[in-house]
């Protein structure tokens, strides 16, 4: 499994450190995250077996589940999921991996500062 999280340039540095904060479990079971270099990055898209695309604003959290006002269009179409594929692939020329060794070694005021806004993340 692969995913592409917003890099440097983002709208809300709190949010990202409270993302950051459960890294660990994801990269231990094998998930590669990236981050988006260049611009914001804000997509909300999840591609399944090549054939079911979910697209839309839901952040996958339980406050966009059932407080935020979210919507998303469901696909289940194969052309269609080859393009978001496409699509994904040039994203991900642009974003850098993140190996569980670098998330482990960050720096400790980094650590805390992500485990604070971790233990917040559901009000975010």
């Amino acid at each position: 499994m692969q995913i592409i999280v917003p890099g440097p340039e983002i709208d809300s540095e709190t949010v990202r450190r409270a993302s950051r904060a459960s890294w660990g479990e994801l990269l231990r079971a094998g998930v590669e995250i990236y981050e988006y270099q260049p611009t914001m990055y804000h997509c909300k898209v999840m591609i399944v077996d090549g054939l079911w695309v979910s697209v839309g604003s839901t952040n996958f959290d339980s406050r966009s589940f059932s407080v935020n006002d979210e919507a998303n269009l469901n696909v289940l179409d194969a052309g269609f999921a080859r393009e978001q594929e496409r699509i994904f692939g040039e994203d991900l020329k642009h974003a850098r991996r993140i190996s569980l060794e670098q998330w482990r070694s960050r720096p400790w005021a980094e650590k805390l500062w992500e485990h604070t806004m971790g233990l917040l993340s559901s009000q975010l």
